[in-house]
């Protein structure tokens, strides 16, 4: 299968990882993530932007984001687009984009680690799930 919708980006959590659980038991993380950029404008002052996402990782890797990270951690996600749309109370159709990750990792251009490894799970987190879609949206808890 190809990967045409795939994103990487380094950033900061701007949140502690967020673990629950679906009905079923599977384990959802969320966290935020904010990725900065900087540039030299035409006049030459420095110019910084921004950007902010929730990224959301599954299964093992989510138990194991919750695990070792915390807000501040500098890291590099890579995982998919999530579009989504839902009708608000007030009958307005809103639209938000998040990221589903396939993988996190520390960043170490400022920081050292030391990696514990886990037993082989039954499931990974790059294992579609069994519809092979994605999760049910009872399963989703949010």
């Amino acid at each position: 299968m190809s990967r045409f919708n795939t994103v990487t980006l380094v950033g900061n959590l701007t949140r502690d990882p967020e673990l629950r659980y679906t009905p079923n038991g599977a384990p959802i993380v969320n966290f935020g993530l904010a990725v900065s950029r900087s540039w030299q404008n035409d006049t030459g002052q420095r110019s910084e932007e921004t950007n902010f996402f929730d990224v959301t990782a599954w299964n093992r890797l989510g138990e194991n984001c919750a695990e070792s990270l915390q807000k501040g951690d500098r890291v590099i996600v890579t995982g998919r687009l999530n579009w989504r749309s839902w009708e608000s109370a007030d009958g307005v159709t809103r639209t938000k984009v998040d990221i589903v990750a396939d993988s996190v990792g520390p960043s170490l251009e400022w920081a050292t680690v030391k990696i514990t490894k886990n037993p082989k799970a039954e499931f990974t987190a790059s294992e579609p799930p069994i519809d092979g879609v994605g999760p049910a949206e009872d399963e989703v808890p949010f």
